[in-house]
């Protein structure tokens, strides 16, 4: 039995390899799309449900997992590890973190012998997918609770996620922003530039063109690192051939001690839309 078993959402644009070699538990988010219920990255790709966003946006919504599901996952995780560490999208983006929690108070319950926490990420996409690969990594050099919290909390505040969005339209339909301003953003055809921090997006830059996003990001991760090793996950939301440029750049520019692709989980990208780059990146100590 395993000191430390390890969970998160399927937010956290994980690949399948990681999950597998990590022992990384995903419980998906759902998707819902003309009546039908599709779990994110099991019963549909993220390409696959790019295609469905396109098609009918205002037949595409999703929803959390449901405390039941996070049950589960405790339940199935108690019979192989003394302990158990959720980390969640933040929760200021989504419920699931209050999920999660819910599930915990069930748990607690019926397998008591089992201490489960419940993490807030304060992020969301492969940023918060670094931080679960470094606790996960602490589960497997056999550290205590304590120690992979400690592991996951110190990169809470050193991960960055930055992206360039293809279109405003899809954050329009959205209601995130005034109508005025995303009119003017697609007469403009500008690309937004946005970021994650203190648990919430925000807007950092525009520029005109992909092309020119794209250097405003690599600019922005060169002013956040300088010249220190980098952990980076290069992410897209159905663009994997600007995606692959995009990684190219980054190995190149930079010392990466890790460096993986990822696709952009719709369940942001249902708010963001298709054509999206983004990286999640830190230094280094």
């Amino acid at each position: 039995m395993s000191k430390v078993a390890i969970i998160t959402d399927s937010i956290a644009c994980l690949t399948k390899e990681q999950a597998e070699h990590y022992e990384i538990r995903i419980v998906p988010a759902n998707i819902l799309f003309e009546g039908k219920v599709y779990r994110d990255w099991v019963d549909i790709s993220p390409s696959e449900a790019y295609r469905l966003l396109e098609r009918a946006p205002d037949q595409f919504t999703t929803s959390p997992a449901s405390p039941t599901e996070y049950l589960e996952a405790y339940r199935e995780l108690s019979r192989e590890a003394e302990s158990i560490l959720c980390i969640t999208i933040s929760s200021k983006l989504s419920a699931f973190h209050d999920m999660a929690r819910l599930a915990k108070e069930q748990a607690k319950q019926e397998f008591p012998q089992t201490t489960i926490e419940v993490l807030d990420s304060r992020t969301a996409t492969a940023a918060q997918g670094l931080i679960v690969l470094a606790a996960a990594r602490a589960a497997a050099e056999g550290k205590s609770l304590a120690g992979v919290i400690k592991a996951a909390e110190t990169l809470i505040g050193k991960v960055t996620v930055i992206m360039v969005m293809e279109t405003i339209r899809y954050v329009y339909r959205t209601g995130r922003i005034p109508k005025v301003a995303a009119r003017i953003g697609s007469t403009l055809n500008v690309k937004p530039i946005i970021t994650i921090s203190d648990g919430v997006v925000h807007p950092a830059a525009i520029a005109r063109t992909k092309q020119r996003g794209v250097d405003r990001l690599l600019q922005m991760m060169r002013d956040k690192v300088g010249a220190n090793s980098v952990h980076v996950a290069v992410m897209h939301a159905d663009a994997l051939e600007e995606a692959e440029r995009l990684k190219e750049r980054v190995s190149s520019e930079f010392n990466c001690i890790e460096l993986w692709l990822s696709e952009f989980s719709p369940i942001m990208g249902y708010a963001t839309g298709p054509g999206l780059l983004g990286l999640a990146f830190y230094a280094e100590a």
